[in-house]
């Protein structure tokens, strides 16, 4: 029984409703992580599924892997070059707008999909209409919300956001699968598009803001006539935060992480389309090697939970560092492994950091160069990882095309990761990253405008 301060010591309306205002509510920031992890569980797994198509249709439309896979690569640059028009779309318009325009034109065109019959249909449909709609659907438009959401645990909501991608490929790519020797392959495109207008549409519309004061609420949910909201994070600035998106080219950082991303394109991208084609050249079947990615993003989601708990905690950069050095040695089991060992033994150590790239570099940005143009920074980064995917997985089509196998594109990602990883690790993380070099805003509007400079 409660006690209060009316009769007989029962709680009177101004007890409970105290009591309510005093009781801790769940920071509605996490409401729109809910909802965006489901957009970004169904647009990378469904993404990451295309992979499960190219054989049935070599044998439907005959033609060779590396004409799917230039229809492939097609779709990898446009949605590259879509990634920073998107990015200032995001910092001019707000990321709500956006998302939900681009989510409607690839839920009806991922479901036109089920009408095309050769590799010319593909890359008008995939290739460009899919590929750039679905480019407004990214962690430069994503990312940008959650980075105005949250700063102190913006590691874990970027992880928790990220990970909707590894459960997509979890789900989605064995889902795909199964809808492809059950139903057919248009059947299944038609499916993920209803998908994504029934359900996603109306959940977006309904759950998510582009910024807390869209709302009344600020970044964190920090009161804003608290302590900590009076003199907190709004009055710091980093070394480099820029007014001017292009400011930022002038710095070290940018280009260390668009390297670093450009490599994670080419590793990642190539794997998503030519996994299950490689598994088959290995006698291994779709089903088993659709399980294998399965069990890849299963492992990659709590992977990507883990480093974003960390980041918070730790330099982002050591940790991004380590993640492509970890993903090298996942391509050095592809070569040296025989077939059924290397594929679990690829899912396994590959899922360890997979997607963990994203909100390690998303997150790094945003604390070194400031929320105000992180969607035009962070799709100028996007457009580095599509345009080393769009070469990777043409050229890995071709290079097992004409020499029947993959070990030579393999050997190839070893060494790339191997060469983001040291780049990563050299950032100036402490130096640049406002996490660790705050500027007081007042400070900084006595001194002039920021350096953005090289160091």
């Amino acid at each position: 029984m409660s006690f209060g301060d009316g009769p007989d010591g029962l709680l009177t309306n101004k007890d409970v409703s105290e009591k309510s205002h005093n009781q801790p509510r769940l920071f509605y920031g996490w409401y729109i992580i809910a909802a965006l992890f489901f957009a970004t569980f169904l647009s990378i797994g469904a993404r990451q599924g295309f992979g499960v198509f190219v054989k049935t249709w070599e044998e439907d439309w005959a033609v060779s892997t590396a004409a799917i896979s230039f229809a492939a690569a097609i779709g990898t640059l446009v949605n590259g070059f879509s990634q920073p028009v998107f990015g200032w779309l995001t910092d001019k318009f707000g990321g709500r707008p956006v998302l939900l325009a681009s989510f409607f034109v690839t839920g009806l065109a991922t479901a036109g999909v089920a009408t095309i019959s050769s590799v010319l249909g593909l890359m008008v449909l995939y290739g460009f209409i899919i590929s750039f709609s679905s480019g407004g659907i990214g962690f430069q438009t994503t990312g940008v919300i959650v980075a105005r959401w949250f700063e102190k645990k913006r590691g874990v909501a970027m992880a928790v956001l990220v990970s909707g991608g590894s459960v997509g490929g979890l789900v989605f790519v064995p889902f795909l699968s199964y809808l492809l020797i059950e139903v057919g392959w248009q059947l299944a495109w038609i499916i993920t598009g209803l998908i994504a207008l029934l359900i996603g549409i109306p959940l977006l519309l309904i759950v998510v803001k582009s910024k807390p004061d869209d709302i009344g609420l600020t970044i964190d949910g920090v009161d804003p006539n608290s302590e900590e909201g009076l003199h907190g994070s709004a009055d710091a600035v980093g070394p480099k935060f820029v007014d001017k998106w292009f400011d930022a080219l002038s710095s070290r950082p940018i280009w260390q992480l668009s390297f670093g991303y450009f490599v994670c394109g080419i590793t990642t991208t190539s794997i998503g389309v030519h996994f299950v084609r490689w598994a088959n050249s290995e006698d291994i079947t779709t089903g088993t090697a659709a399980l294998a990615f399965g069990l890849l993003s299963g492992i990659n989601a709590a992977g990507v939970l883990v480093v974003g708990m960390l980041s918070d905690r730790f330099q982002r950069k050591n940790l991004l560092g380590g993640v492509y050095l970890l993903r090298g040695l996942a391509f050095l089991t592809l070569i040296f492994l025989p077939g059924d060992i290397a594929l679990w033994a690829f899912a396994v150590i590959g899922g360890m950091s997979w997607l963990a790239t994203v909100p390690l570099t998303a997150s790094l940005t945003a604390d070194v160069y400031g929320v105000r143009n992180l969607g035009m920074l962070f799709g100028l980064a996007n457009m580095s990882h599509a345009f080393g995917g769009a070469l990777a997985v043409f050229l890995f089509g071709w290079a097992f095309t004409n020499w029947g196998s993959y070990n030579v594109p393999f050997v190839v990602g070893a060494f790339t990761l191997l060469a983001a990883g040291v780049v990563c690790l050299s950032i100036s993380e402490k130096t640049n990253s406002v996490r660790f070099n705050r500027i007081s805003q007042s400070n900084e509007l006595d001194s002039g405008s920021v350096n953005a400079g090289a160091s």
